[in-house]
C-alpha cells in the first residue's frame, strides 16, 4: 500500500505520532506545530493503513469550526466521504449520545436544550416564583455556581454546606433549579456534559456498547479539558480504547472555564505505557520569537517541557517601547500602523492584543483619529458594550427626565422588583396623555400600582433625582462615578462571578477614566456631561469594520489563541495589568498569566511590539506603573528598546539624546514628560529639551500631529 500521501507532507516528529501503533499517545504539540495535521493524518493513517473503520473512531475537539475542517481534511486526504466518522465537540457528541439513549438517560423524548441566556432567564423566574430576591441572590451568580457543580460532576445531593448558610442557600436553589428543568425537559449546556457522563457511568451494557464500537479516540486541545470531560474520556478509553490527545499544556489559559492543565500529568498516571511525542518545529514564526518565547515560558515550574525551533530566519528583534501614559502608548502603536500600511502591507495582518477589554478604548479613539479601520474580534467596541449602554443611559436619564429609551433600559436594571406589567401601565399612561413615561412613572404609582410596586418605582424616581442633585457640581469623571455607584452596577455586575463580570466592571471604571480624558469642543452650546453622551453615541454609531473588511484586528489576548498574524502588538505589559493583580500573588494563577503572555508572543509571524505605560490612568486616576515582570524574562538579546525602561520622572531620554538636567528645566518652566497644549498642534508630551533663554527649544510628541521642535519662546504651549 502506498503511504506516500499521508506521510510525505510531515516532518520526523510528525511521522512518528502519526504512524504510532495502538498505544496510548500524549502528543505535545508547540504553538504552530501542526497539531491539526497530525490530528488529521493520524485518523487518515488509521483508515487507510491500519484498516480501521471510519465508525471505530471517535474524535473530540473544543469548536465546531475546528470539527468541520478536521473532517474535511480526512475526506480531502483520503479522497472518498468519512460519514460514519464520530467527530464534534464535546457537547455536539454528548447531545448525539443523549438523543440516542434518551431513555436510559432518564429524558423525555423530546427534551428541549437551553442556552446559557434561557438558563439565566429559567433562574430569574425560579427565584421570582419563590419569592427570593433578586438583588441579594444575583442570577448570574446562581448560574456561575451551577454549571461550576456540573463541571464538576456534582449534583446537589453530592454537596455538603460546610455550615455556611449562603451556601446552603445556593445548593437549595440548584436543587430547586433541577427539579424545574426535570419537569420540563430541559437540558444546559453544562447538563449535557454532565448527563452523558453519568449515562455511560451508570449503564455498564451501554458503556461496553461503545467501547467495543470505538477502537480509537482522537483528542484536540486536551490542555482545555475540564473535570467532567476527561472523567467522560477515561470512562469511554476503559482498558480497550485507544486514547492519542494532542494538547499543549504551555498554551492551557482557560482555568477560569474549569480547564486543568494537570490533566496532561494525569494522563500518562491514568494510561500506563504512554508514549509521549513533542512537535517542537514550528512553521509560523522567526527564531528570535520562539526564542524569546522559550526563555519567557522557562520560567513556569509545572510544565512538561519542549524547545520550539524553526529552521526558517532569525528575524526582527522585539521592539519595547516606554510610553508615557497610555495616549502616548496608543499614539506610538498607531504610528507604527501607519507606517506598516504605507509599506502596502494588509491592514488585516496587523493585530493589537490587550488582557483587560477595558483598554481597548483609548486604542479604540487613537485608530478612529487616524482614519484607520478596526475591528474588536470576538466583542464589541467600547461604548457598544451592554454594562457602557446601562451607564450612559444613567448619565441620560439624570440630564434629561424624559428621554424614555433610557428610562426603559434601566428602570430594573439593577433588578429593583418593576416588572413588565408595571412598565406597560406606564406605556399605556404616556400614550393617553402624550407624556413621556418618566411623568407617566409618578403618575401610576400614585393612582394605579398597588403598594409594593408603587414603592418599587417612586424610589427609582427619587434616585434619579438624588443622583442628580448629587452631581450638580461635579466635573464629568465624578458624575460618571456617582452614575455607577448610585446606580448599583458596579455591585451588581461584581456579584456575577468569574470573567464576564470582572470585565464589566472593569469596563465601568474605565469609563470613569474616558471621563476624566474627554475634552470638549462644544462647551458653550451644550454641557459637559451632554456632550460626552453624544460623543458615546457617535463613536457607538460608526460601527465595527465588516468582517470581510480589510481592517486592524483588536482582541484581548485569550480571543488571540488559535490565530496568527505577521504584525503583532502586545499593549498594556504592565504589572497588576498583565500579569494581572488578581494573579500576582497566586503562583498557579501566575503561571497561566505567563502562558497567556507566551500564546500572546507565539501569535507572532514576524515583527512583535511590546508596549507598556509609565503612567495610566486607571478608574479615573493617574497611577505610575511598573513594567511587566514578563518583559524581564525575556532576554536582552533578543529585544530593542525603543525607550529605555525607566519612570520620566528619573529625566532620561530616548537612546542617542542628550539628557537634559533639572537646573535646566527648572529655568525654563517645563518638565519631561509634561503634558501640554498647543493652539495648533493639540495635546502632546514633552519629550526634550535644550538650550537657553530665547533660544530654548523643546521636542513634543503630538497625539495627532507627531513629534516636532519648538521655540518655547513662541509656542505659547500652555502647561497641564
Amino acid at each position: 500500500m502506498d503511504v506516500t500521501p499521508i506521510l510525505e507532507s510531515l516532518n520526523d516528529a510528525q511521522r512518528q505520532a502519526v504512524t504510532a501503533p495502538a498505544q496510548p499517545m500524549l502528543v505535545i504539540a508547540g504553538a504552530g506545530s501542526g497539531k491539526t495535521r497530525v490530528l488529521v493524518h493520524r485518523a487518515a493513517w488509521l483508515i487507510d493503513v491500519e484498516g480501521v473503520s471510519p465508525q471505530s473512531l471517535l474524535a473530540v475537539t473544543f469548536t465546531n469550526k475546528a470539527a468541520a475542517e478536521m473532517r474535511g481534511r480526512i475526506e480531502s486526504l483520503l479522497g472518498m466521504p468519512v460519514n460514519h466518522l464520530w467527530i464534534g465537540t464535546f457537547h455536539g457528541l454528548a447531545h448525539r449520545l443523549l438523543r440516542r439513549h434518551w431513555r436510559e438517560a432518564g429524558l423525555p423524548l423530546n427534551f428541549q436544550i437551553i442556552d446559557a441566556d434561557d438558563q439565566l432567564r429559567l433562574i430569574k423566574r425560579l427565584l421570582k416564583n419563590l419569592e427570593i430576591d433578586d438583588s441579594r441572590w444575583v442570577p448570574r451568580e446562581i448560574q456561575y455556581f451551577i454549571n461550576a457543580q456540573k463541571d464538576e460532576g456534582l449534583r446537589p445531593k453530592h454537596l455538603d454546606d460546610d455550615g455556611d448558610p449562603n451556601r446552603r442557600q445556593m445548593i437549595a436553589l440548584y436543587k430547586a433549579y433541577e427539579e424545574v428543568c426535570e419537569r420540563g425537559g430541559l437540558v444546559d449546556f453544562a447538563e449535557l456534559l454532565l448527563r452523558a457522563h453519568e449515562l455511560w457511568r451508570d449503564n455498564a451494557e451501554l458503556l461496553a456498547h461503545y467501547q467495543r464500537r470505538f477502537s480509537h479516540l482522537l483528542i484536540d486541545e486536551f490542555q482545555d479539558t475540564n473535570a467532567i470531560q476527561y472523567a467522560w474520556l477515561r470512562l469511554l478509553a476503559g482498558k480497550t480504547v485507544v486514547p492519542f490527545a494532542v494538547g499543549d499544556d504551555d498554551q492551557s489559559i482557560y482555568r477560569w472555564r474549569g480547564a486543568r492543565v494537570e490533566h496532561i500529568h494525569q494522563f500518562q498516571k491514568d494510561f500506563p505505557g504512554t508514549v509521549v511525542v513533542k512537535l517542537e518545529q514550528n512553521y509560523r514564526s522567526t527564531a528570535t520569537i520562539l526564542k524569546a518565547a522559550n526563555a519567557l515560558i522557562a520560567n513556569n515550574h509545572s510544565r512538561i517541557g519542549k524547545n520550539l525551533w524553526t529552521d526558517g530566519v532569525d528575524g526582527e528583534l522585539i521592539k519595547v517601547y516606554a510610553a508615557y501614559n497610555e495616549r502616548d502608548e496608543a499614539d506610538f502603536i498607531v504610528g507604527r500602523l501607519r507606517d506598516w500600511i504605507d509599506h502596502g502591507n494588509l491592514r488585516a495582518d496587523a493585530a493589537i492584543l490587550y488582557r483587560s477589554n477595558a483598554q481597548s478604548r483609548v486604542l479604540e479613539e487613537g485608530l478612529m483619529n487616524a482614519g484607520i479601520p478596526y475591528r474588536v474580534y470576538g466583542g464589541l467596541r467600547f461604548f457598544e458594550r451592554a454594562e457602557i449602554k446601562d451607564a450612559l443611559a444613567y448619565l441620560r436619564l439624570v440630564s434629561n427626565r424624559d428621554d424614555d429609551a433610557s428610562f426603559e433600559r434601566i428602570i430594573n436594571r439593577p433588578t429593583r422588583g418593576i416588572g413588565a406589567r408595571t412598565v406597560e401601565s406606564m406605556r399605556a399612561y404616556a400614550r393617553a396623555n402624550n407624556c413621556s413615561l418618566w411623568r407617566a412613572a409618578g403618575a401610576v404609582a400614585n393612582d394605579e400600582l398597588n403598594a409594593r410596586a408603587a414603592n418599587a418605582v417612586l424610589s427609582f424616581l427619587h434616585l434619579i433625582e438624588k443622583m442628580a442633585s448629587d452631581a450638580a457640581d461635579l466635573d464629568l469623571s465624578q458624575q460618571i462615578d456617582v452614575a455607577i455607584h448610585a446606580s448599583d452596577l458596579i455591585n451588581f455586575f461584581r456579584k456575577d462571578k468569574g470573567e464576564k463580570g470582572e470585565t464589566r466592571v472593569e469596563n465601568l471604571l474605565e469609563l470613569v477614566s474616558a471621563g476624566k480624558s474627554f475634552e470638549p469642543g462644544l462647551a458653550d452650546e451644550m454641557s459637559l456631561v451632554d456632550e460626552f453622551l453624544s460623543h458615546a453615541a457617535l463613536e457607538a454609531g460608526e460601527g465595527q469594520a465588516d468582517a470581510w473588511e480589510d481592517c486592524v484586528q483588536l482582541m484581548t489576548m485569550h480571543s488571540a489563541k488559535g490565530l496568527e498574524f505577521p504584525l503583532v502588538f502586545m499593549s498594556g505589559m504592565e504589572d497588576g495589568l498583565f500579569p494581572h493583580q488578581r494573579s500576582i500573588a497566586d503562583p498557579s494563577g501566575l503561571e497561566e498569566e505567563r502562558r497567556l503572555c507566551y500564546v500572546g508572543i507565539t501569535r507572532t509571524m514576524q515583527t512583535l511590539y511590546i508596549t507598556y505605560a509609565e503612567q495610566r490612568r486607571l478608574h479615573g486616576m493617574d497611577k505610575s506603573s511598573q513594567p511587566s515582570r514578563f518583559i524581564a524574562e525575556i532576554p536582552d538579546e533578543f529585544v530593542e528598546e525603543i525607550r529605555p525602561r525607566v519612570q520620566v520622572s528619573r529625566r532620561l531620554l530616548s537612546p542617542g539624546r542628550r539628557a537634559t538636567s533639572k537646573a535646566t528645566e527648572a529655568e525654563l518652566g517645563i518638565r519631561l514628560g509634561q503634558r501640554v497644549r498647543h493652539g495648533k498642534f493639540g495635546d502632546g508630551v514633552i519629550l526634550n529639551c535644550e538650550g537657553q533663554g530665547a533660544h530654548a527649544r523643546v521636542e513634543v510628541n503630538f497625539e495627532s500631529a507627531g513629534t516636532k521642535w519648538l521655540v518655547l519662546s513662541y509656542a505659547n504651549l500652555d502647561l497641564m
